[in-house]
């Protein structure tokens, strides 16, 4: 095929790089004691609290996002003490793997993939088989593109003093409204790959003041993700350890770009483009997989009937490009994964729509070229007419 083809994400995670993050990393020379990198650090610290949407203190580590999770496994518990993991796919079937590795008991409230967790199964469980310690759940699954409600839950644990609510955000953050504050969510985890349009590598955990006390008294082995010790050397403007002073770099840059966008916008552009992709999906006649409960940091949609989504991928980045995730483990050939968190906008969409149109064709799906595309202008002048503009083209202007 002749022609230069440019290489274009689409995935949950990594995201595109937002080009002033990635200009100011090439001029990165700060080291990590100094009173520059103290300010930078201090400021960046503020601005995350913002993104987080709380009032709590917000810890930082070099790590990818499974490092803060696993941080809120061994800073919250103790031997004997038992948890209840709701899991609803890969990610949530992570809490359950960490939990073993440090010998901790799990109840397991389980949904089938695509489906949301039910919050009344989650009380009934918090009720009858508690006491737990701790309660893990993911904002948005990202494994299956659905939507938890976090709101309800932390509803459910809020007034139970010894159990604390973690939520894994890190797709969520930045994607869906999360009031960690006001709805009781006592851990909050984040990665830097995702909504925070900067490379991966670094992992941020939000931490209430419940939660703090019961870490306290937490007697569990810990040393890198140490969140007390983190605390304290944040609070002096230092990290316990060598930081990615490049990501923190970029995360500054990150952070100043989402304050003058604002949380909120950046939140309505993902909502906008995820609604616009499944509108488009389903004028193709496609399934979505995650009808009832769809997250905005992401769509994933099922491959039509004989054909494997794995196909679709390899077809969307040879013709174009264009790199859309698979499924997770069983569902690896039956569904591909479109992103809308990050550095996207709505031309971005309009583009990645037309390329799919044309590979469904080329695979001998039966669709109408088009009409995917149109589907999707007319839910973006619809948005965009009700105040919701794209975060791309909020930065540009």
């Amino acid at each position: 095929m002749a022609g230069i083809i440019k290489e274009r994400l689409f995935t949950p995670g990594p995201t595109p790089v937002l080009a002033e993050a990635q200009a100011r990393t090439l001029t990165a020379t700060l080291h990590h004691r100094t009173e520059s990198f103290r300010h930078l650090l201090g400021e960046t610290l503020e601005n995350l609290k913002y993104f987080f949407n709380t009032k709590n203190d917000v810890l930082i580590f070099t790590s990818s996002g499974t490092g803060a999770m696993e941080g809120a496994i061994a800073n919250l518990l103790s031997p004997g003490d038992r948890v209840l993991v709701g899991t609803a796919g890969k990610f949530g079937e992570r809490w359950l793997e960490l939990a073993a590795a440090y010998g901790i008991e799990a109840v397991k409230v389980e949904a089938p993939y695509g489906q949301a967790l039910d919050m009344g199964e989650m009380g009934k469980r918090l009720k009858s088989e508690g006491p737990f310690r701790a309660v893990y759940v993911q904002a948005t699954e990202s494994s299956t593109g659905v939507m938890h409600d976090a709101r309800a839950l932390g509803g459910l644990v809020r007034n139970l003093p010894e159990t604390c609510l973690v939520v894994d955000a890190i797709t969520g953050l930045g994607t869906t409204d999360l009031s960690p504050d006001d709805w009781g969510l006592d851990i909050v985890i984040g990665g830097s790959q995702k909504a925070l349009m900067v490379p991966p590598g670094l992992a941020f955990a939000s931490v209430s003041e419940k939660a703090w006390r019961l870490i306290e008294r937490a007697r569990l082995p810990r040393y890198y993700f140490h969140f007390a010790r983190e605390r304290k050397a944040l609070a002096k403007g230092e990290v316990s350890f060598t930081p990615a002073t490049t990501l923190v770099v970029a995360l500054h840059a990150a952070l100043e770009y989402i304050r003058r966008l604002g949380r909120e916008k950046l939140i309505a552009n993902a909502r906008m483009l995820a609604e616009a992709t499944r509108a488009a999906a389903q004028s193709l006649g496609l399934k979505l997989f995650a009808e009832r409960s769809p997250a905005n940091a992401l769509t994933a949609i099922s491959a039509p009937a004989g054909v494997d989504s794995g196909a679709i991928i390899k077809e969307l980045r040879a013709r174009f490009g264009a790199i859309v995730a698979n499924g997770q483990g069983s569902m690896k050939g039956k569904i591909l994964r479109l992103a809308h968190l990050g550095y996207y906008d709505a031309p971005d969409l309009f583009a990645i729509i037309a390329a799919l149109e044309i590979v469904l064709t080329k695979l001998g799906h039966k669709c109408q070229l088009g009409a995917g595309v149109r589907s999707a202008q007319e839910v973006y002048l619809r948005l965009a007419d009700e105040g919701t503009q794209a975060a791309g083209s909020a930065s540009r202007s």
